[in-house]
């Protein structure tokens, strides 16, 4: 009879400890979308989330793409037994203005379009029937919310994932502006030691003991400490700890990774867990040596990008994500500028995962080459702009990919000067994190912006919007002359290209016009990488950008509405020459040998030089079949001369017994 009473009372302490954890649930599907200009009542589409609506007006080149209401209802059904419980709903992006309503009442509302954010409706809810979620989103120009412009498509929408959190009443907080509670500050680290502060905000105040356990790639336990909660009476709770000769997050070298669990308890047993990322690492940046990742030089090679693809917009999945960064790692890219807001919580994962080194910003975007205003001085925008950097670095300050806070893009002089603005946001993000550096992306010389961030960058098109590609070089040395004590930096280099523009002849276009041809592209950034790459002081540099991308208001290239200086094309099925000589420099463990200028199919001329690709120390041309040379290249290219036979030739490149790449050029 005892063991049968032991046997219970264990039982029912361990369906105990399952069901006092927190519960998530996806909230992603059948919801009802209504435009806020329709009135009419039972009118609607069903969708699912990630939604925009602006797929077809602002991918299609609309100027005037919908900015205004949209309206999205769902019915939730929350369980009887969640009584007495807490209930969360938690939005990873809805852009850009978000009112949330639980059964008519208004619950709060977000102000920015790029972040996390949650609200308690433990008091809204009625427990045993269905509740109705109605969110107000509203992606229409607001003065007081950044951005206030941008070179990109202002989608509308909830375009990132809808999550319900069910807790105890006792709960590690959701409610700090939309994180996860857990703040992981990395205060000293080396080698031989390294030192970390946890603070864990909660809710409730019946909670006994905060539980830390840090455990290794293996899931082996490195750290246990306990800790009592109400022994300060308050709902944050400090545990510093240590770790004797840690594994280091190294890079893409080695991007090791700790885990962090996080347990509240309520007597003795665990009521609430959260896991977080622990990648141990430091790093310096020196104005004339560049970047260091634990004492290593790291050549910073960065894209751009922006969270967009055609048909679909802004509504992106995991796999898209995935697919993006896959990408980028082929080319060998080992840095992000995460351009020009905070993105998706899963692509920090995998950052984090991949081993790259991170950029990421808040959306202060100025108006570069167009008339719009970027920083208005009045009360609401600036306390909105300190709000969305708080969220960021809040909500992202325990990847280890992310190793600088972005603090504006491209703001003018002209109008509200935004100098004292900049410098309050500077002193914000270090009292948030210390232990980051900050930096922005300008466009202006000679002016007090630019001495505001710990680390600066330039966004210049050299060879694009006027100049020659070749002056890159020159400029650099001038800015570093003139910065002698500030670590610089490229934030944007780029062209434009199509891969249905296909010439034979190296000729400038006009940037603003339809024809945008793609060897003009390549040729663009050789001279730019050959200039970069001689000038370490250089600490990081940033494509612009991997992918082309949606902007309704350009009228240039090959389609109106888009914007074509990435490498990859929108959808991703078409990697430009530029992406290929990049990966012969970038990428050394994937062996490659690649024919340039291979859209180019039909030529005019009998003479041609052939243009290879290739990582190799030696590449092999043949010309139907007989062998033209074998030579060492500079910068992995290999040029070729050859004469084409009237009609079909075949070229093959060849690079040791497997590396073969194969084409068919037409002499007319």
């Amino acid at each position: 009879m005892n063991k049968l009473l032991i046997a219970f009372a264990f039982c029912f302490l361990a369906t105990l400890t399952v069901s006092a954890q927190r519960q998530k649930v996806s909230l992603n599907q059948d919801w009802k979308f209504t435009p806020g200009y329709v009135v009419q009542k039972n009118v609607f589409t069903n969708v699912n989330i990630p939604h925009t609506w602006n797929t077809k007006d602002a991918l299609g080149g609309n100027l005037d793409y919908y900015r205004g209401i949209g309206n999205y209802e769902h019915t939730l059904d929350v369980k009887k037994e969640w009584e007495g419980k807490r209930l969360f709903v938690r939005f990873l992006g809805v852009n850009t203005i978000a009112n949330v309503f639980i059964n008519g009442k208004h619950v709060g509302e977000h102000r920015g379009g790029y972040t996390a954010f949650a609200y308690e409706i433990t008091d809204f809810v009625d427990y045993g029937k269905k509740n109705n979620i109605w969110v107000r989103v509203n992606n229409a120009p607001q003065l007081d919310i950044m951005p206030l412009v941008g070179d990109f498509n202002f989608y509308g929408g909830i375009y990132r994932d809808v999550d319900l959190y069910v807790t105890d009443k006792d709960c590690i907080s959701l409610l700090d502006h939309g994180s996860e509670g857990v703040y992981l500050y990395q205060e000293k680290i080396s080698k031989e030691n390294a030192k970390v502060k946890m603070l864990v905000k909660t809710l409730g105040k019946n909670a006994d003991n905060l539980v830390l356990k840090v455990l290794d790639h293996e899931n082996n336990i490195v750290v246990s400490k306990k800790q009592a909660v109400k022994a300060n009476g308050s709902n944050q709770i400090e545990i510093p700890f240590e770790i004797e000769k840690p594994h280091l997050w190294n890079g893409k070298k080695d991007p090791y990774l700790y885990s962090v669990v996080v347990e509240l308890q309520k007597n003795g047993v665990s009521i609430d867990k959260v896991k977080q990322p622990l990648g141990l690492r430091y790093y310096r940046v020196d104005p004339n040596k560049g970047f260091f990742l634990n004492d290593e030089y790291v050549q910073l090679r960065g894209v751009c990008r922006h969270q967009d693809r055609p048909e679909i917009g802004n509504a992106l999945s995991m796999h898209h994500h995935k697919e993006d960064v896959a990408i980028m790692d082929e080319m060998g890219a080992n840095a992000y500028r995460m351009s020009h807001y905070p993105q998706d919580p899963y692509i920090f994962r995998l950052f984090d995962e991949k081993g790259f080194l991170v950029w990421c910003e808040i959306p202060f975007v100025g108006p570069g080459g167009y008339r719009d205003k970027g920083f208005v001085n009045q009360e609401s925008f600036k306390s909105n702009g300190r709000k969305q950097l708080t969220e960021l670095i809040r909500q992202n300050m325990n990847h280890p990919s992310v190793v600088t806070w972005g603090l504006f893009n491209e703001l003018a002089m002209r109008g509200d000067n935004p100098v004292e603005y900049v410098k309050e946001l500077n002193a914000l993000a270090h009292k948030e994190d210390p232990t980051r550096s900050t930096t922005a992306a300008s466009n202006q010389y000679n002016t007090d912006l630019n001495k505001q961030t710990d680390l600066i960058c330039w966004n210049k098109y050299f060879g694009w919007y006027g100049g020659e590609a070749k002056s890159v070089g020159a400029w650099a040395d001038k800015l570093h002359a003139d910065f002698p004590n500030t670590p610089i930096g490229i934030s944007e280099y780029g062209a434009g290209a199509s891969i249905n523009h296909q010439m034979e002849e190296l000729k400038k276009t006009n940037p603003g016009s339809y024809w945008h041809p793609e060897n003009w592209q390549t040729y663009f950034h050789e001279e730019h990488w050959l200039a970069i790459d001689q000038r370490p002081f250089l600490w990081g540099t940033f494509i612009w950008s991997m992918f082309d991308f949606g902007a309704a208001h350009r009228r240039e290239g090959e389609v109106q509405g888009k914007n074509d200086k990435g490498l990859v094309s929108f959808d991703r099925k078409d990697k430009k020459d530029a992406f290929y000589f990049y990966k012969a420099n970038w990428n050394k463990k994937e062996p490659m040998v690649y024919i340039a200028e291979r859209k180019l199919t039909e030529r005019s001329k009998a003479e041609q030089k052939i243009k290879v690709y290739s990582n190799q120390k030696e590449v092999t041309l043949f010309l139907n079949g007989k062998k033209v040379g074998e030579i060492t290249g500079d910068y992995g290219r290999f040029y070729f001369d050859v004469v084409l036979n009237k009609g079909e030739n075949v070229i093959e490149a060849k690079s040791g017994k497997y590396l073969i790449d194969k084409l068919v050029l037409i002499l007319k």
